[in-house]
């Protein structure tokens, strides 16, 4: 009876020490303390009905004071987690930013995060610059000789312009299209391949960051290859295409002959069908003179030999039928 009696007592009480600390947590504020961090439990109590993690933001300015900030305010620290943002990166980014002297204040480094940008990568990117490759970039040169480049961009980030700023993907592509520009407007692929230098500080006067999350530092030409000759396919297209069109003229032309050629066969017949058609007519107008006595027997006779006659003479004109 009484050991049961007391396990009735014991097991609300455990339970009820256990919201207790759950609600006040004792020993991270014992923690806290012990590090320097001014804070009371009544804070951390609150933070627990807020829904706020009080293990994130206490860790956080343990943190932050350690490496001497003096910038972080609870309020603020809580205000960000609120909204999404990633506390823990930002406070290390904060530390990495203050150990390399680079000026980057609380309400900056949230921003950067809001934004969905690593702030502490980029803190890291500003102390050691990255390499970036860039795709093969095809580029024709003024004497039709294709050029295939390479290069390495190594850039830094740029703190104030991470918010708004382009990424990666604009600096490639204005590098890219510096490439081109340079190697277009070079008269001879053998001037870039003697100097790939001069392409660098082509690209690089342009100012090829602005308005990018980005520092250009240097770029270096990796390497450079020989593609096709494209003038002199150009030139190979242009003389197929001339062929193509004086072919089709010819054809043309040889059409307008074979139809004038026919128009004329056809007045030709044409006019056979008329002359036949007057001959016809010779017949009838002879029969009607004879009836009306406007011609003689012996006129008739005298016509007959000058028909025979006339025959006759071009037939001797003709020349002789050759045998087959």
């Amino acid at each position: 009876m009484t050991t049961g009696f007391g396990l009735l007592i014991l097991i609300p009480v455990i339970v009820l020490v256990i919201i207790f600390f759950y609600y006040v947590p004792f020993f991270l504020w014992l923690s806290a303390k012990v590090s320097g961090v001014n804070i009371s439990l009544i804070q951390l109590f609150l933070m627990r009905i807020r829904k706020v993690p009080p293990t994130v933001i206490v860790n956080a300015m343990i943190e932050g004071h350690k490496a001497g900030l003096k910038q972080l305010r609870r309020d603020d620290m809580e205000a960000h987690y609120l909204a999404g943002g990633h506390l823990q990166q930002v406070v290390h980014a904060l530390v990495s930013a203050s150990k390399a002297n680079i000026d980057l204040s609380f309400q900056m480094a949230t921003a950067i995060d809001l934004a969905g940008r690593d702030v502490f990568t980029a803190v890291q990117m500003s102390v050691n610059p990255k390499v970036i490759d860039t795709p093969p970039v095809a580029a024709v040169s003024k004497d039709g000789i294709q050029l295939i480049a390479k290069a390495r961009v190594t850039v830094r980030a740029n703190i104030k312009q991470l918010v708004g700023g382009a990424g990666e993907d604009t600096i490639l592509a204005r590098v890219g299209e510096g490439i081109v520009s340079s190697i277009g407007s070079s008269d001879s692929h053998k001037m870039v391949l003697e100097n790939p230098d001069s392409i660098s500080k082509v690209v690089l006067r342009k100012g090829l960051d602005a308005g990018t999350a980005f520092e250009i530092l240097s770029i270096d030409i990796a390497d450079i290859d020989i593609g096709k000759n494209i003038g002199a396919e150009l030139q190979m297209d242009q003389a197929q295409a001339d062929k193509n069109i004086a072919q089709a003229k010819a054809e043309e032309r040889r059409a307008m002959a074979v139809a004038l050629e026919q128009e004329m066969k056809a007045k030709a017949q044409e006019a056979r069908a008329k002359v036949i058609e007057a001959e016809a007519e010779v017949p009838k107008a002879m029969a009607e003179a004879f009836r009306s006595g406007n011609l003689g027997i012996m006129d008739y006779y005298r016509m007959k030999n000058i028909e025979s006659d006339t025959n006759m003479r071009e037939s001797i004109a003709k020349p002789p039928t050759p045998k087959k």
